[in-house]
């Protein structure tokens, strides 16, 4: 194999779905984004846990909405301040992340991807893949499994 070929080879990328929450960047596998929904009417579930904020019907299906601030020790949203969702299937059960606002779809290069620092918040790292780095901003990379899997073990 040529020296370009690899090169070429090893240039992977992937897209991301950016989102945002508190001012922070978050990115979520594009592959995995079932969905982008302006608020929705939320049904609350009694005794859910804290980060789950009901359920919603999404053409037919039972979604269960959970509040990614909650669920990243965040301060609650000022009530003023519309939400948005981005739905996604998680054991073949459909998820809505309740976040703040929802970007643009990039393409980072997997050669600029990093592992979680050491001075990341450690519910953050529990969740988190990875970060890359846009211009001065961090994208941390969300796990979407560990987010809804450490959500199903508190139910």
């Amino acid at each position: 194999m040529s020296e370009e070929t690899q090169t070429h080879t090893t240039d992977q990328s992937k897209d991301f779905l950016i989102i945002e929450i508190d001012n922070q960047k978050f990115g979520i596998p594009v592959l995995q984004v079932q969905d982008v929904l302006r608020e929705q009417e939320v049904t609350h579930v009694p005794l859910a846990p804290p980060e789950v904020l009901g359920s919603l019907n999404l053409r037919g299906r039972i979604v269960t909405a959970i509040d990614v601030r909650k669920r990243l020790g965040l301060p609650d949203r000022n009530p003023d301040m519309p939400s948005m969702s981005v739905v996604v299937e998680h054991k073949e059960e459909l998820f809505s992340l309740i976040i703040d606002k929802v970007g643009d779809v990039l393409n980072f290069k997997d050669k600029y991807f990093e592992k979680n620092p050491g001075t990341l918040d450690p519910l953050w790292k529990e969740i988190s893949t990875g970060i890359y780095q846009q211009d001065d901003t961090l994208v941390v990379i969300i796990d979407v499994s560990s987010l809804l899997e450490n959500v199903e073990r508190k139910k």
